[in-house]
Formats: C-alpha cells, structure tokens, sequence
C-alpha cells in the first residue's frame, strides 16, 4: 500500500482544500455506474483495494472518464447504502483485507475462510459477522505489529478527527453493540440522553472496542486515498452520491439530535418519504426523521457546510440524492402504513446553497431531480447552476420526447440504481407495475427510437444516451453487460433482497472495453 511521508492525514487535508470543481459543461464525457460492494473479489463484497484500482484501469481503457457509485457510509438492517450509521464514517466491509494480511495484522490463512461467499452476490449475514470478527482481530494486534510510520498515521488520523465525529461515532456503535443492535431511542436514558458521566464511563471500560471502531476507519480512509490517487492517475472522476437524509437511528441523530426534529425521547412526529410515483402506488415511507430547517439557518448550515467539505475530501463530483427536498418535502406522519398520508412543507431552498457557496466556493454537484419535479424546484436548480438527471427509462417511451433535443445541462443516464436493468425493463420483469400494453407500446417507442432490435436494445438505449449532447451520459454496468432482471440491484419498497449484486471476475471483458471505446468514440464523447 502507497503512503507517502504526510501519511493519510495528510492526504485528505490537501485534498480537501485543492479538491479539483469539475465543470461538467466543458465537456462530454462517458462514465459508468457500479456500486463498490458489486467490484468482484475473493472475499464475497467489493473491497476498496487491489480490484477496485483494477476497474479504474479497466473503465479508463474502454474510454470511461467517470466512475459513480453509491454512497459508503457503515450500513445496518436493510443493507440500504442509503441508511447509513453515520454522514461521514466510511463501511468497514469495504476494507481491503489482503492489505491487512501485508501489514502483519491478519494471516492468509484467517481471509480464505471468506473464499467460500458466493461470488456474484454479496450475502450480507454472514458476511458482516466474519469480517468483523477479522477486523477485531486486526484491531487487537495492531499495536505490536504496525510500524511506527503507520502508528503514527493512525495518531493523525485520530487527533484530525476525533472531536468532529470520529469519538461520537465509535461511542455510538460501542453503545449500539452493547444494546445488541436496537436503536439508540430504546437505550438506557444516560445513553439516550449522552450523560457526560455515562459516556466518559463508556469510553474508559469499553477503550478497546472504541479502539477498533477508530482503527477501521482510519484503515478504510487510508485505503480510500490511495484509491483517489489512482483514479487521479487514470483521469477517471470519482462521483459519489450523498442522500439528503440522515436515518434516526444513526451517530449524527444522536450526537448532534438538534439538527433534526425529534421529541424529548429522540422519536420523530412526522418522517421523510415520496408521494406515489413510478415506483410504487403507495408512494415510499423511507422514515427519516425530518430536518430543524430553523435550526440550520440559524447556525449559518454549519452541518451541512461540514458534511459537504468532508464529502468533496473523497470524491470530485457528487450526487445530492433527492434533491427537490430542498424546496419542498414530503412530510408523513410517523405513524402512518403507508406515504400516501402526507403534506408538502417548505425546505431552506436558496439559502443552503449560498451557504455551502460562500464557505466551500463553487460546488461539483448533481441534483437528482427525478419525481414530482415541479417548476419551483427547476427554478431552483438553474439558479444554482447544477445538472439535473434525464433517465432514458422513463423518457423514452414519451412520444413528445426525442433524444436529439435533450440539452447539454443534465447528466444522461439509462437507468440508475433504482431502476431494472434495461434489459430487465424492456422486457418487463418481476414486480412490474405496467400493464402488458404499456410495455408493448415502450418497447414499440424505444425500438424505433433506438433503432435496435430486442437482442441488442442495451446497445441501443446506450449508444442514444451517448448520442446526446448531455455533458455526461452514465451507463450501469449490468447494461454495458446486457443482463437482465436477475442483476437489478434495488427495488424500491422491498424491503430484502437489494444490494446484493456483483460483477465477476472477467466479465468485463478486453472485447467489452473495446465496445464500449468504440461506442464512445463514435458518439464524439
């Protein structure tokens, strides 16, 4: 593993301060879009380490300048990326282990166990508890076995980010851990309430477990930079995606509870969701807790300046998840089965944006503009000078839509994470909710649009996008593959089964990277 003598500490805080402002307008570019859990691997999730910087290789050689994937955040029930513990930890499972067989604290012998994972999903359940059970084991020899070098990286790394989260952080999953996984509003009140006596007892009787919460986040950003240094290397764009909520049950909720609209007892009135869209006729009860908009405005959106700075520290673009939110939001009551029991209240609109502005300077954000779009929350992103998103899935089959009108402003994409595989969409796969006309009348538009016949509509929904005059056409990697529904990797309202898919060793292959280049080429990206 590359380190040089600034160490990992310093990495991130020049990174932060010089992070490149990609201006996606000054040219058209191709990328592609893979979560890191779906990077192949012998030890059953996408690692951050040697096969990660594989891809880049590979994505850079077929003429792709951008890799997106979801967000890294620490996952918990659900396995949702979406969901996770923390806005600025890193997901332990992501951890490159083999590196750690290099630095002395595991044995070859100890990750071969992990071999016998499926290799084309990632099964989540046991996964987490055998790699954390190694990462423990990594923790308690790491003193005696870390050079001097790295225990003094991992002092920086500590000493830089203990009081802005990382203390908070490794409180809160040693709490978590001690109230076997529930919530923190059904903790002990000292623990609900952080009792500065409660807490400075945790912290001393429970020191090593806190130890190893801090430890494999410095080893996850310390892999992370050196994954930034080899994208930089290949002049491939790191694009990473921020969702606009945080979940309750999450260290950011608890340490810092004024953020969020929450009761005395930590528990949420109303919670975050979407009315009833194209992806399900119930509309999606995501159960976020809702933002203290007054309380931000107030504070001059230092969280959120914060958040931002600590995002743009580890990717060059990113993707603010939902972000008519910031207009208007859809609040449902916490009580409620479904989202369909709801009311439109206003966001900070403006004001957060000239904030993180005046504080971070320009920003390399996406918003992701999809749904119930109404002009106000237009208005808002031109005035903010952002790309939107146009999801060929759901513009296709529009006959007032054509490809070739589509404009330089938003990033083009086939489909995202959300959706089916193209393959999987044409065809119409399990839990479709169109009728067997809309699909006959889809596949009639997207054929004739595409000009591609049923065998190759991938190629042809693809070679569209990369036709357009969008700054950015982005491409998920089942569709550059073709595969069909069984490679989906979400559904929205389903609570199991997402997630879980991976690319395997050698499937994106030199003839693939050859198509690809060729299909770039010939759109003049």
């Amino acid at each position: 593993m590359h380190a040089d003598a600034d160490g990992v500490i310093g990495q991130l805080a020049e990174t932060a301060a010089v992070s490149e402002k990609r201006d996606l307008t000054d040219d058209r570019q191709a990328g592609v879009c893979m979560h890191l859990t779906s990077l192949p691997g012998p030890h059953g999730i996408g690692e951050i380490g040697r096969n990660a910087h594989a891809f880049i290789r590979q994505i850079a050689d077929a003429g792709l300048k951008v890799w997106q994937f979801l967000p890294t955040g620490p996952t918990a029930y659900g396995d949702s990326p979406y969901q996770p513990l923390s806005s600025r930890a890193g997901n332990p499972m992501l951890i490159e282990l083999r590196e750690l067989v290099e630095l002395d604290l595991l044995l070859e012998e100890e990750i071969s166990d992990l071999g016998r994972l499926p290799a084309g999903r990632v099964d989540y359940g046991p996964l987490i508890a055998e790699k954390t059970i190694l990462l423990q084991r990594a923790a308690r020899r790491f003193e005696d076995k870390a050079s001097p070098e790295l225990l003094q990286e991992f002092r920086d790394f500590v000493i830089e980010h203990d009081e802005a989260w990382l203390h908070d952080y490794a409180l809160f999953r040693t709490l978590k851990t001690e109230h076997n996984e529930r919530p923190w509003t059904e903790w002990d009140a000292r623990f609900r309430r952080r009792d500065p006596a409660a807490l400075a007892e945790v912290a001393e009787v429970h020191a090593r477990a806190m130890f190893g919460v801090k430890l494999s986040q410095f080893l996850f950003y310390r892999q992370w930079m050196h994954l930034r240094e080899v994208a930089r290397e290949h002049d491939v764009t790191l694009f990473g995606d921020m969702p606009i909520y945080v979940a309750l049950d999450c260290a950011d909720a608890w340490a810092n509870r004024e953020i969020l609209r929450l009761d005395q007892d930590g528990k949420p009135t109303h919670v975050a969701g979407v009315p009833p869209d194209y992806f399900s006729e119930d509309g999606q009860l995501w159960g976020n807790p809702r933002y203290d908009w007054a309380y931000h405005a107030q504070t001059g959106y230092q969280w959120w300046i914060d958040r931002m700075r600590h995002t743009l520290s580890m990717v060059d673009l990113v993707r603010i998840d939902h972000f008519r939110g910031f207009e208007t939001y859809w609040s449902i009551p916490a009580d409620a089965t479904t989202a369909r029991t709801g009311q439109w209240e206003y966001g900070p609109n403006d004001a957060i944006f000239d904030a993180l502005h005046t504080a971070l300077g320009d920003l390399p954000i996406v918003a992701e503009d999809l749904g119930d779009i109404t002009p106000e929350v237009e208005e808002l992103r031109k005035r903010q000078a952002m790309p939107g998103m146009s999801v060929f899935q759901f513009l296709i089959s529009d006959p007032e839509f054509h490809p070739s009108a589509v404009a330089r402003d938003p990033v083009a994409y086939t489909g995202t994470h959300d959706n089916d595989t193209t393959v999987g969409w044409f065809h119409g796969g399990p839990g479709d909710v169109r009728t067997p006309d809309q699909i006959a009348h889809q596949q009639h538009e997207t054929l004739r649009k595409t000009q591609s016949t049923h065998e190759d509509i991938h190629w042809g929904l693809i070679k569209t996008a990369f036709a357009t005059d969008a700054c950015l056409a982005i491409v998920p990697m089942q569709d550059f593959l073709g595969l069909g529904s069984e490679a989906r990797l979400n559904t929205p309202g389903e609570p199991a089964g997402n997630w879980q898919w991976r690319l395997r060793e050698g499937e994106l292959t030199a003839e693939l990277q050859q198509q690809i280049r060729s299909a770039i080429h010939a759109a003049d990206r």
